[in-house]
């Protein structure tokens, strides 16, 4: 039977979320027997936190739901379950944009309700490095393109624009002869950044970031940690720059001014806050702990989890097992 979701979209002040929140905890611990905590899905939790039935209440009702949470897999929905058409149109950009930046930062969006309380952002009241990030990516995403623009905001045109390249392989070059012809074409008061470097600056901060490490040129060596400021390799001897150096003059004192390029860099992505991404965002969130909330018992293996070996490893180490969480390290480093 359908599951209706409109609630979703309710005032948290409405009588229909409300009655939605009590008729989502019957359903989601229905569906958990003998469970007294269970992932709690408010905006500020975001399915990656256990809560028992009357917090998670008290949560849904002072923060809200996430409303991208539209199949409650972590609930005891399944694919079977059609859930029914919410109200949430969803090629609409503008609540695209705010899921992905709640999703990035893990913080509540700003509303109506919520700049009359004076408690909800209470945490905001000094803002920190994430908030002034999380704040200056918000007005990207308000910003009209162009006068009367309703189809993309500012941060909505890059974000495509970007996956296009990406997509396509355009070069840096390409990207900034695009984007001065753009804003030729477009009606006077456009707000496009003039080149790949500033469009590049805007959504540094909704990307996860890599580390850059000198390289030997013949692969012998990082200079990193205890070679972090050799000169050459200690291996081979080659130099760590390249043999003719950028020379670049100072306008005013016409002084040739010469930087140092390394011959080789290694791109390093860290993986801590890859996965600490992946559970941030409620889209992937149930994912990553399927192997506890969505699996099916039975003798048939269909998943690493049914294995032996998984077994005996929550068996040999039952703290670990107890936290589905940690299976998003695990399975890097403790698991063949």
């Amino acid at each position: 039977m359908p599951i209706d979701k409109s609630w979703m979209q309710k005032s948290r002040v409405s009588s229909e979320y409300h009655k939605g929140v009590l008729e989502f905890l019957d359903f989601a611990f229905s569906n958990a027997p003998g469970k007294e905590m269970l992932p709690c899905p408010c905006i500020r939790c975001n399915n990656c936190l256990m809560q028992k039935r009357e917090t998670m209440y008290d949560h849904l009702l002072d923060n809200g739901i996430a409303r991208n949470y539209v199949r409650w897999l972590m609930h005891g929905e399944y694919e079977f379950c059609e859930p029914t058409h919410t109200s949430t149109n969803e090629s609409d950009m503008h609540d695209e944009m705010q899921e992905m930046l709640n999703d990035a930062f893990g913080m509540p969006m700003p509303n109506e309700e919520s700049e009359r309380s004076p408690h909800v952002h209470e945490e905001f009241e000094k803002p920190n490095e994430d908030a002034n990030k999380f704040y200056n990516l918000l007005r990207e995403a308000e910003q009209e393109l162009y006068p009367r623009c309703k189809k993309f905001t500012k941060l909505s045109f890059i974000i495509r624009l970007f996956h296009m390249k990406c997509l396509n392989g355009w070069s840096n070059k390409s990207f900034t002869m695009l984007l001065e012809l753009l804003k030729e074409a477009f009606p006077e008061g456009e707000t496009l950044p003039s080149n790949y470097y500033e469009a590049k600056k805007i959504l540094r901060d909704l990307g996860l970031h890599y580390i850059k490490i000198d390289a030997c040129p013949s692969n012998c060596m990082l200079y990193s940690k205890e070679h972090a400021n050799e000169n050459k390799c200690v291996v081979c001897g080659v130099s760590r720059w390249k043999s003719s150096d950028d020379h670049s003059t100072d306008e005013f004192t016409n002084s040739a001014k010469k930087k140092k390029i390394p011959a080789k860099v290694l791109r390093y992505f860290p993986l801590k806050p890859r996965l600490q991404r992946l559970y941030m965002s409620s889209k992937t969130a149930s994912h990553m702990k399927w192997h506890v909330n969505g699996r099916m018992e039975g003798e048939m293996m269909r998943h690493p989890v049914d294995s032996l070996a998984w077994k005996n490893f929550d068996n040999v180490h039952p703290s670990f097992a107890l936290e589905p969480r940690t299976y998003g390290h695990g399975e890097c480093f403790d698991r063949d």
